[in-house]
């Protein structure tokens, strides 16, 4: 039975990716991903995420197998749950949350397990790219873990805005950067007024 390495090792060839490749993609070092394929250690949280989205499949098929489509989607995902597209939020720069109430809301399934304080976001902006481009549907978990790296939704207290950047710490510092090396605010500093809504936990296109 092929295991979740052997799969990842696959579909890594498949993109004609070396794991030094893959391991600068994800931010990690090339001896994870030779570890993550050899099943010395298993490949979950965000790097799972990331490793999901670059080589173009869901976590679940990473995790459990199944079949493919001509697409490189899996089909046949367990749903965990349908969660609410609540607000907008920009991915180049703050802008202001428009809240909906879960009732008035759309549903997105999502193939991972999360808590049921779950909530989806529509990216807009170009400042995450390419990892995440715009119109991409966020599963933001305000009960996941976040920490240095997590792609997370941060808001401003005093203003009721919010903006979706990677996070950084340093010294004790937290930051908020972009991942498009092109965009012109290269990193924004966290300085007591702004709250850490939760981590992607999930990430996908509706069509």
């Amino acid at each position: 039975m092929e295991t979740a390495g052997e799969r990842v090792k696959k579909l890594r060839k498949e993109h004609g990716l070396t794991q030094a490749e893959l391991a600068k993609r994800v931010g990690v070092k090339a001896p994870s991903v030779t570890q993550w394929e050899t099943g010395k250690t298993s490949l979950s949280g965000e790097s799972l995420l990331k490793v999901a989205k670059i080589l173009g499949v869901s976590p679940d098929y990473i995790l459990h197998g199944g079949k493919l489509t001509g697409s490189n989607i899996a089909t046949g995902p367990e749903i965990k749950g349908k969660f609410p597209l609540i607000s907008w939020v920009a991915a180049g720069t703050w802008h202001e949350i428009t809240e909906v109430h879960p009732s008035e809301a759309s549903l997105f399934p999502c193939p991972v397990n999360c808590s049921d304080r779950t909530f989806v976001l529509r990216v807009q902006g170009v400042s995450m790219e390419p990892l995440f481009r715009d119109g991409d549907l966020i599963f933001i978990d305000p009960e996941a873990e976040w920490r240095h790296g997590s792609y997370v939704v941060a808001r401003l207290d005093d203003q009721n805005e919010a903006t979706f950047k990677q996070l950084i710490i340093e010294g004790g510092q937290k930051y908020l950067k972009p991942l498009n090396k092109d965009w012109p605010e290269k990193i924004i500093p966290i300085n007591g007024n702004c709250t850490l809504v939760g981590p992607v936990v999930f990430s996908g296109r509706a069509f």
